[in-house]
């Protein structure tokens, strides 16, 4: 029997990941659940899979999750223990009967108890994004000292970790993440300025949380994973492209040095991947739709328009710089998604933020996950400040046209 702990247990990832669980009782057992602060459905989640151990983001969400539960019928008797904040969700993450711990927080509220379970030796499925671009150096490190294991669970860096098992890793030419482009793949960059939030909620492939489908929409989330790959896989940025897939049926390509490509192809439905990380290294039927190949089909590929599309560049440049730079990068996007979707910025201003951000905080080497979220809480105040400075300037110019 695995012990899973789920980090979000209440976001897309997170309830996929007990659609999961929930098939292969025989096989998985929820040891923990860590949510934020959507006490209902945890509460319900906790009167469905009884795990030991729970958690939530604050003291006021953990006393409002034990009055959930009473009204489902749970005496506090039959309670898990509740814990709340960072020190909860890394308990939850570090027990020794934990076998595997699903990472799903987004942003980086979710990094410290992730180090922490790798630090311990745990097999981790590895599903948000910051982790590695906020500490990439730090968390390899301790993958590599610690002898865990890092199952990726984002599907192009799943379909990756896929192809990369038809060949030796020196025999490797290049990688090819896949990107859908967004809803705004056709739009001429003269109408950027005009993209308002709902616009650019409107994703075309996948549904998922504000702040990582406005990231598909700027491109920012492939940029991501372009910083995710290189960390995962132990290659230099110039050895991974993309490429624009409006079908996502094509989740990741590996070039070999004789020129034979690898392509990991499957349905959008990420119980997949998360299936695949929790018993790999086998291969079992997972609850997923199948490719109908009688069915006439066309998948197209193109490069991406830096011109529209300049995070995607910034992200490349941030890797080969290294250090703090893509912690800095993060932190500037997550603060400038937020100011677009309050319609306080332009869609193509949360580039300006984040390319000025980067200019404005120092280049620094952390030592300790501590330092990182340091620099994270640094970049975010440098952020807001950027965006001050915009809108006073925006205010300036509508004052003198007056």
């Amino acid at each position: 029997m695995t012990n899973v702990t789920v980090l979000g247990s209440t976001g897309s990832i997170g309830v996929s990941t007990l659609d999961v669980v929930g098939r292969r009782p025989e096989q998985f057992r929820i040891f923990a659940l860590v949510a934020g602060k959507n006490t209902d459905l945890l509460a319900e989640q906790i009167a469905r899979f009884r795990p030991r151990m729970a958690a939530v983001a604050s003291d006021d969400g953990r006393r409002d999750l034990i009055s959930r539960l009473i009204e489902l019928g749970i005496p506090e008797t039959q309670h898990p223990q509740i814990l709340a904040g960072s020190a909860g969700r890394v308990a939850c993450a570090v027990q020794d009967e934990v076998d595997f711990v699903l990472s799903a927080i987004v942003g980086v509220a979710g990094l410290e108890a992730t180090y922490e379970a790798i630090c311990r030796g745990k097999r981790v499925g590895l599903a948000t994004k910051e982790v590695l671009v906020a500490s990439g150096s730090l968390v390899m490190e301790a993958v590599r000292r610690n002898s865990s294991e890092l199952i990726p669970v984002d599907s192009e860096h799943n379909g990756a970790h896929q192809c990369f098992r038809a060949g030796r890793r020196e025999e490797v030419s290049r990688l090819i993440l896949t990107a859908s482009g967004g809803p705004f793949r056709e739009t001429p960059l003269n109408e950027f300025e005009s993209i308002t939030p709902k616009q650019a909620l409107n994703h075309p492939t996948w549904r998922m949380g504000p702040r990582i489908t406005i990231d598909s929409a700027t491109m920012m989330n492939k940029g991501f994973e372009v910083v995710e790959a290189c960390w995962l896989f132990g290659l230099p940025p110039k050895q991974v492209d993309v490429v624009v897939h409006p079908q996502s049926s094509v989740h990741a390509m590996v070039e070999y040095n004789d020129g034979s490509v690898i392509a990991q192809i499957s349905a959008t439905d990420m119980r997949m991947p998360i299936q695949y990380a929790l018993t790999w290294p086998a291969r079992e039927s997972a609850p997923v739709p199948r490719l109908d190949w009688t069915e006439a089909r066309s998948w197209t590929f193109a490069p991406p328009d830096l011109r529209k599309f300049p995070l995607l560049a910034l992200s490349y440049a941030a890797q080969n710089v290294g250090g703090s730079a893509t912690c800095t990068l993060n932190a500037a996007d997550e603060i400038a998604v937020g100011s677009f979707l309050r319609e306080e910025i332009s869609f193509p201003g949360i580039a300006r933020v984040v390319r000025e951000t980067l200019e404005r905080v120092p280049l620094s080497r952390p030592e300790s996950i501590g330092e990182v979220l340091e620099v994270d809480r640094k970049s975010r105040e440098v952020a807001r400040h950027v965006i001050g400075g915009m809108a006073g300037k925006a205010a300036a110019q509508f004052s003198r046209a007056g």
